[in-house]
This record gives C-alpha cells, structure tokens and sequence, in this order.
C-alpha cells in the first residue's frame, strides 16, 4: 500500500466518522447546526484527499466545478427566502440523485461496468437516481408555482405500474446482457427520469413533505450503490447514512399522516375537493381587537402554525407576539405537527429561525394533552394538521390520521387569509366549531395587528 492510498483510507475513515457524528447531532434542534458543520467537515475531507487518488485526471476541469457549483450552492443559500426553503431542499436532493445517475451513464458508457453484482449495483444506482432526479425536479416545480398543484393521467396507477415494470424490464436487460448497447442505455435513462415524473405529477402539497424525504432516501442509495461501482468508500458511507436515515424519516413521517408509503403514492390527496359528510355551523368572524383581547387575558395560549404562516413570513411576528404575551403573564407554547409545512421540520426550521428556544416548542405527543388546558389555540395557517375531521369521518382522505387536539382548547382563533379549503382541498371542521373564530388576511398583518391592540391594552 503505497503512502497516498494508506492516507486516502484513513481519511475515509475520518470521512465517517464525521458524517455519523454529524446525523446524530443534527438529531436535535440544539445540535443541529453543530452536526451540519461535522458533516460538512467531512465532505470537504473527503474532497480534498480525492485529489491524492492514483490516476487522477481531468485536474482542472474538477476544479471549475467545483468553483462554479461551490460558488452556485454559497450564493443560492445566502438569498433563498426562508419561505423558499422546501423547493430549495428538493432541488438540490434531486442534484445528488441526478449526480448518481450520471456516473451510471458515464460508466457503462465508459465500459468499466463489468461482473453481475456491479453491473445489477450500477443499474440499481442508476434507476433510482433517475427517479429521484426527475421527481424532485417536479417537486420543485409544484412548491414553486412554476406547475399546477396536481396533475392526474388517466389510469394514473395502470401508468405508474405498466412504466415502471418496463423501466425495470430494461434495467434486467442491461445486467443480463453485460455489454449493453447505446440505445438500450438512453431508452433506460430515459424512462427512468419518465418514471420519477410521472409518479410525482399527482402528488399535492399535502403529501410533499413525505415525497422529499422518499427522495432523499433515493438519493442516499443511489449515491451508495454508485460509489461501490467507482470503489469509492466515502460515497458509500455517505449514501449509505442518507438512505438510512431518510428510510426512517419516510416511515415516520407516514405514520404521522397514518397513510401506508404507497398509498401517498398510488392515492395522493391531490389538492381537489374530496369527498366527506356535509359540515353544519358556519365560519364566526373576529377582530384583531377580541382576537388580542381573548390572548391578552389568558392563562395558556398554545400556537400551532402552518405553511401560512410560512408564506407570509410571519414567524418573526409570531415570536414578537409571544414575548409581548409572556411580558403580560400569559404562558405561552409552540405546537409543531410532523407534516406541517411543505418539508420535513418546515416549522421548527422557521421558529428557530425567528429565535423562538427550543423549549417552548413541542410536537404532537408532548402538546396533545395540554390543549383542553389552554384559554386560546391560534393556529396560524394550518389546515390538515388540525381538522377534526381525522378522528371521526371515515370517508375523509385523512382519516386515522393522528392530528393537534386544538379542537379541544377552551377558544381557537385561526388566522387565514380566507373562506376556501385548504392545500388539500379538504373542507376543516374545526373552522365550524361553536369555540373557533375566523381571523381573516394574511398572518403578517394579522399578528401586527394583533399585537399593536395588545400593546394598547399593556399600556
């Protein structure tokens, strides 16, 4: 073993390291950001000492490319919106998938893909890639605004089956044939990225957080699979540690809306009406003055928020407004749902952001049992998450799935900037309840509000 290669191992083994230390810590909120900086160490390891592999060519070529998609990625992340965020962790997933499936191409038309378990791994790599390429790409367009929210083809789940086997039948091909030709390989590539398209164009926003953390799980494995073709370690212990963990975030998240993986993939909620019984009341409007009224004189306020809040980037108002609450005695608390928002953690994301401490945010199991406790729940944005609907009707899509109780708070005040469904498309009962009131306009203006009228009363 010659003094590079004994470096270039031990490197990887640090490469590790720090990529498994960096997961565990990213699995709390406090240290997270610690955890990002360990694996981000990793990464830049395990750059730099690729360098030292014998026979490496093309020097100048990765060093561009590094500069521009280096340069690219620190400028896309200093100006991204905060409310942009999901479309800007889908995308850039899709770039790892879409890396992975590259390198595929790129090998078997080299013709360095040979021996069964290679060529199947190569393949393997490849497809999967390919998909998670493509349906993050439609993700991004969805989170966008660039596509519509859903898009269903006729026989959608015939289509989604019928390409699939062919997709996979080619793939078979390929392992079985050894020397592939060209054409046998685009037609592959192809309908792989065709694949990812197509089983993403129906899924809506209700879905999408699961969607990106399946894709994420694509990514890991592909990038796995494709650095045991290229006898890459570092890429295997990476890929190998994404896939991993976004398997068990995939799951979580599934069990979180109680929906089995394929049935958010061959029965999405698409973001048109859905069926489910007649709701009886009507929607009961109130103030900016009642609504800071009722929160200024309560015991407990729990604060549930939602992808409207994430739109009207009004976190940093939310915040403002329960410090002022806290200032007047009122305790004051975060409910985060698991699928709230637009990607895994949305919420969390944009509360530590606006420097809400991360003792005062909680998720369902924690807060669940608090909200017949509180005077007032202000949910802020949030459809899904809190419809009551998920416990009693069984004809609605949500069904079983386990939500926030803020039904159940003495008083609900939900900010919305109007009368229609939501995202999904499905009617909330809780905006009905005889205890909930309707503040209209959009969270921004209606937490300003909110606080200038607490203020008055402070004074």
């Amino acid at each position: 073993m010659t003094g590079a290669t004994w470096l270039i191992n031990i490197s990887y083994f640090v490469v590790a390291v720090l990529f498994i230390l960096g997961l565990k810590a990213m699995a709390s909120p406090v240290s997270a950001r610690k955890g990002i900086v360990w694996a981000g160490a990793g990464m830049v390891l395990a750059t730099v000492v690729t360098f030292l592999t014998p026979g490496m060519q093309n020097m100048l070529l990765i060093v561009l490319a590094l500069a521009l998609g280096g340069s690219l990625a620190w400028w896309s992340g200093k100006v991204v919106k905060m409310t942009d965020m999901p479309q800007m962790v889908a995308i850039y997933n899709g770039m790892g998938g879409g890396a992975a499936a590259a390198i595929a191409a790129l090998e078997f038309a080299r013709g360095h893909v040979t021996g069964p378990v290679v060529t199947t791994l190569a393949t393997l790599g490849a497809l999967i890639g390919a998909v998670s390429f493509s349906g993050s790409c439609v993700a991004w367009a969805k989170l966008q605004g660039v596509m519509q929210k859903a898009f269903r083809l006729p026989a959608q789940n015939a289509v989604n089956v019928v390409l699939g086997l062919v997709t996979i039948g080619f793939g078979v091909a390929i392992v079985l044939s050894g020397h592939p030709s060209p054409l046998h390989i685009i037609l592959f590539f192809a309908l792989a990225l065709l694949l990812g398209a197509v089983l993403t164009l129906p899924i809506g926003g209700a879905d999408m957080p699961v969607v990106i953390s399946l894709f994420n799980a694509f990514t890991g494995l592909a990038v796995g699979f494709e650095g045991y073709v290229l006898g890459n370690p570092a890429l295997i212990i990476a890929g190998i540690v994404v896939g991993a963990a976004g398997t068990l975030l995939t799951q979580l998240m599934a069990k979180a809306m109680n929906r089995p993986l394929t049935n958010i993939l061959f029965q999405p909620i698409t973001g048109e009406a859905q069926a489910g019984g007649a709701i009886a009341g009507s929607m009961k409007e109130v103030s900016g003055l009642d609504a800071a009224a009722m929160m200024r004189y309560a015991q407990k306020v729990i604060v549930v928020p939602g992808y409207g809040m994430a739109v009207a980037g009004a976190q940093h108002k939310v915040w403002e407004m329960a410090q002022l609450l806290e200032k007047e005695g009122v305790e004051v608390k975060f409910a985060i749902h698991p699928v709230a928002g637009r990607m895994p953690g949305h919420m969390n994301v944009l509360l530590a952001e606006a420097g809400v401490p991360y003792d005062k945010i909680f998720d369902l199991e924690e807060i669940n049992a608090e909200f017949p406790l509180a005077d007032v729940a202000l949910v802020i944005g949030a459809n899904d998450v809190v419809n009551p609907v998920a416990r009693t009707d069984k004809s609605s899509p949500i069904y079983g799935m386990p939500i926030l109780d803020a039904d159940k708070a003495q008083n609900v005040i939900v900010i919305k900037r109007g009368k229609g469904a939501g995202y999904s498309g499905i009617e909330n009962a809780l905006f009905y309840e005889d205890n909930c009131r309707m503040l209209y306009g959009s969270a921004q203006q209606a937490v300003a509000d909110v606080i200038a009228h607490v203020k008055e009363m402070a004074g």
